[in-house]
């Protein structure tokens, strides 16, 4: 009996032993879990209360950095930026720049071009950044992207400079001519000749100054106020009209063709100079006895059909590099040739403003010494008059009866005259002038 006595007492102290120690573990487990690790320094809760939702909001690329250098918290842009990579920040100057901070607590801000991701054509990203100190131990930087603030500057800089140089040269001539007048008072065919080059400079600064205006209205005004139904046969007509003396001087031949009475919806006047100033250019670069074609078809397309307007030439052709920029303002193809022929570096500028506002494109085939088409793509009359009468009701406005029948009964009339189906008989893709119409 005295030795099971002894083997129990042994047993319950072992069993107490085994629960003071279980009890000494739980404990030091529920101890460890609350004390902070290096991993969460790095979490959401280390942030100032409020700051998260303050840089959910900022535009600029936000990155918070410890007192380790390791991000805390990095907004999507600044990853997108690739400012953060595998959880540090990536550009060395920026770096530096949050230590000097984080050591003398002062604010910091510099601007860099920095190379950017995912094009080998070593183009340069600018970025404002700007670094300050979040408290005691976090260093907060923002980034803000200044590549299109910068694009725009230098088109506004171009422009104003090609404007001064553009309105100095006519004007300088026409100030040589007259003085050119004044010494040769005396004799009549010496006048008569200056006052003729006097009239061909005047022509020009008159027809820059009224290119200045339009490109400046349909920058500025919203074609779809006064939008109306607008015949495709109209405008190519008026179009072919507008260029008859210049390609009868130069024997070229004008030929219309493709789908016959199609509407887009726009404004007459801003589409009929944008078609116009394709034709001219057709026919201005396009040698003696050739032929420009204009053809107009209709496309399907999910979000409603399109028209699209052909104009082609056999022309000198554009080459791969200027394709890329004959929609700038001012560029030439051939500067010597547009001197020649009056042009002023404005006509596409002015297609692409007027195509784009009324929610189409241009877009432009070329191959030197083969000639060129250039391809204006409309929104269909009936289809844009829809949308339009759709975002009306989104907005909640309410027309007047008359006016809803007068919508209706106009729709129906556009519906009836302008086919959805293409006509591939009347009207093929232009890959080439040997297709003109």
């Amino acid at each position: 009996m005295d030795v099971n006595a002894a083997v129990a007492a042994v047993a319950a102290i072992a069993g107490v032993l085994t629960g003071v120690i279980a009890m000494l573990a739980f404990r030091f487990s529920e101890r460890e879990q609350r004390r902070p690790t290096r991993t969460s320094l790095h979490t959401d809760p280390v942030l100032p209360p409020g700051v998260d939702t303050v840089l959910s909001v900022l535009r600029s690329s936000a990155v918070v950095l410890d007192e380790a250098d390791g991000v805390v918290k990095a907004s999507s842009a600044a990853y997108a930026l690739g400012l953060v990579r595998g959880g540090k920040l990536a550009v060395e100057p920026m770096l530096q720049m949050a230590r000097d901070t984080r050591r003398d607590g002062e604010i910091r801000q510099v601007e860099l071009d920095l190379p950017r991701r995912g094009t080998g054509r070593g183009e340069a990203l600018a970025v404002s950044a700007r670094v300050a100190p979040l408290g005691s131990r976090l260093v907060l930087l923002l980034v803000e992207d200044l590549t299109e603030a910068r694009r725009i500057e230098a088109v506004r800089r171009d422009f104003v400079a090609n404007v001064s140089h553009e309105l100095k040269t006519p004007v300088g001539a026409l100030s040589l001519l007259s003085e050119a007048v004044m010494d040769a008072a005396d004799d009549p065919e010496a006048v008569e000749r200056f006052a003729g080059r006097m009239q061909i400079e005047a022509t020009r600064l008159t027809n820059l100054v009224q290119e200045l205006i339009d490109l400046s209205r349909v920058q500025n005004d919203d074609p779809l106020e006064d939008a109306e139904s607008v015949r495709v046969d109209e405008l190519v007509a008026e179009a072919i009209d507008r260029c008859r003396h210049q390609a009868g001087a130069k024997e070229i031949t004008m030929a219309a063709g493709g789908t016959a009475d199609l509407h887009v919806w726009g404004n007459r006047g801003q589409l009929a100079a944008a078609l116009g100033n394709l034709v001219e250019n057709a026919v201005n670069y396009s040698p003696a006895r050739t032929r420009v074609g204009i053809a107009a078809r209709t496309v399907a397309q999910p979000g409603g059909a399109l028209i699209e307007i052909a104009v082609t030439d056999q022309g000198i052709g554009i080459s791969e590099k200027d394709k890329e920029r004959i929609f700038e303002r001012f560029y030439r193809v051939d500067p010597a040739r547009s001197r020649a022929t009056g042009g002023t570096g404005l006509g596409l500028a002015i297609v692409k403003h007027v195509a784009a506002s009324h929610g189409g494109e241009v877009t432009v085939w070329s191959a030197e010494g083969q000639g060129s088409t250039f391809t204006l793509r409309l929104p269909e009359a009936r289809a844009a008059r829809d949308r339009a009468h759709q975002m009306s009701h989104r907005d909640d406005t309410s027309p007047q009866d008359g006016d809803t029948h007068g919508l209706d009964g106009e729709a129906r009339r556009v519906s009836r005259s302008s086919p959805h189906s293409s006509d591939s008989s009347a009207y093929e893709t232009l890959p080439s002038p040997e297709v003109l119409p």
